[in-house]
């Protein structure tokens, strides 16, 4: 295997890792932990529900991965995502994710060597293929970790995602 080869393969292992072993698995755990009422709970007007923060990262991961990377049309209405007060239930919210997620898989196993380097044009940004990769991870995780306070401020309990590990 070529050098390039192994650093791309390395890449998206870790990206796939982050993606789904640590953060979508938090955000299961999360909405597993909440009601439909606590899942749209807000403290005010200018920030965001954990139903909204799930609309929004599906949203992302659509426009940026699988119409970045994977050339999918893009139907993006990305201020829909904030505005949407319609409250669907925690299920369709970790399904609806859960479905992009999948998609997400074979996308990410095609990537290229040449796709981490080539420019395209995402949003209003014209993106390499690793800014995607690395976008998208980081945007995942920033969310993932607002979901997790959000959720241990309305349950008072300790979400468990290192209970076993010692982090010394």
């Amino acid at each position: 295997m070529h050098q390039s080869q192994q650093i791309t393969t390395a890449l998206l292992r870790e990206v796939k890792h982050r993606l789904y072993s640590e953060c979508l698995a938090r955000i299961h755990s999360c909405l597993n932990k909440l009601t439909d009422d606590q899942v749209w709970w807000r403290p005010n007007e200018s920030s965001n529900s954990i139903g909204n923060l799930i609309l929004h990262l599906n949203g992302n991961i659509r426009q940026w991965i699988l119409t970045g990377l994977g050339g999918q049309e893009d139907h993006r209405r990305r201020q829909q995502e904030f505005d949407e007060r319609t409250h669907f239930s925690k299920e369709q919210l970790w399904n609806t994710l859960n479905q992009t997620m999948q998609e997400l898989i074979p996308v990410i196993d095609n990537v290229t060597p040449e796709d981490l380097v080539n420019k395209r044009a995402v949003q209003t940004f014209e993106e390499s293929g690793i800014t995607i990769l690395i976008h998208v991870t980081e945007h995942f995780s920033y969310h993932t970790g607002q979901i997790a306070w959000i959720t241990k401020m309305l349950t008072s309990e300790d979400l468990g995602f290192y209970k076993g590990i010692t982090l010394e």
